[in-house]
């Protein structure tokens, strides 16, 4: 397992990578390849959240500890989307981030996204959906102890995540009908996805309100024993 000693670098992987490393290899991506060599971003985009969750410890033992249970997670988001209809990844993202950390949380809302897309099939899209769940932990992570402390928050936060997961997968829908992006397009896209917006809305808070108890308590005990 790397570490990275250095504080400053760490502060920096964890802003440069998540809010425009990745976000620029998407655009890049769904604009420059043909559908046949979109796994090449995917994949670096793979790379560049194991990066954001290495920045996020500084002894090798407790990443290595860190990095099994966010590895269970993933598996878990990733059974959770075969899952008809209402799915709890973006629930299982958030309580990762809320017990585990932001660098975790993305990991396992990029991670989520690489893997299950074998199933599902891969495209230029695998880069926004890496993106938009992998934000989606990691600003949990920054917000963990008010949305831990407040029930009603964390359930607006879930909500509130369905509408980000569907503002950011629309600019890619907009990329591949236009071949550019255009305002007047992204808007009518966001108002013909008003209805799977309110179904990410309400999977996200339904799951939040069954699992974040249980799931919070299994990852606070493991959290404490293990020295994650």
């Amino acid at each position: 397992m790397i570490v990275i000693k250095n504080r400053s670098v760490r502060s920096f992987i964890r802003v440069a990578v998540p809010f425009f490393v990745i976000p620029a290899l998407a655009l890049f991506g769904s604009i420059a390849f043909d559908r046949k060599k979109h796994i090449i971003i995917s994949l670096a985009a793979a790379f560049f959240a194991l990066m954001v969750f290495i920045s996020g410890f500084e002894k090798k033992s407790v990443g290595t500890r860190r990095l099994v249970i966010t590895a269970v997670m993933t598996a878990l988001c990733f059974i959770g989307r075969f899952i008809p209809f209402l799915k709890p990844i973006t629930a299982l993202t958030i309580i990762t981030a809320l017990y585990l950390g932001g660098e975790s949380g993305f990991l396992v809302g990029a991670m989520t996204a690489i893997l299950s897309n074998i199933y599902f099939g891969h495209g230029p899209w695998t880069a926004f959906q890496m993106l938009a769940w992998g934000l989606i932990g990691l600003i949990a992570g920054f917000l963990s102890e008010p949305l831990k402390r407040n029930k009603l928050l964390l359930l607006i936060y879930g909500a509130a995540a369905g509408i980000a997961y569907s503002f950011i997968m629309d600019i890619w829908t907009v990329l591949w009908y236009n071949n550019g992006f255009d305002t007047r397009l992204y808007l009518s896209a966001l108002v013909t996805a008003i209805p799977y917006t309110l179904s990410y809305m309400i999977s996200n808070v339904m799951f939040l309100v069954v699992l974040a108890k249980p799931f919070g308590e299994k990852l606070g005990r493991i959290k404490i024993k293990y020295g994650v």
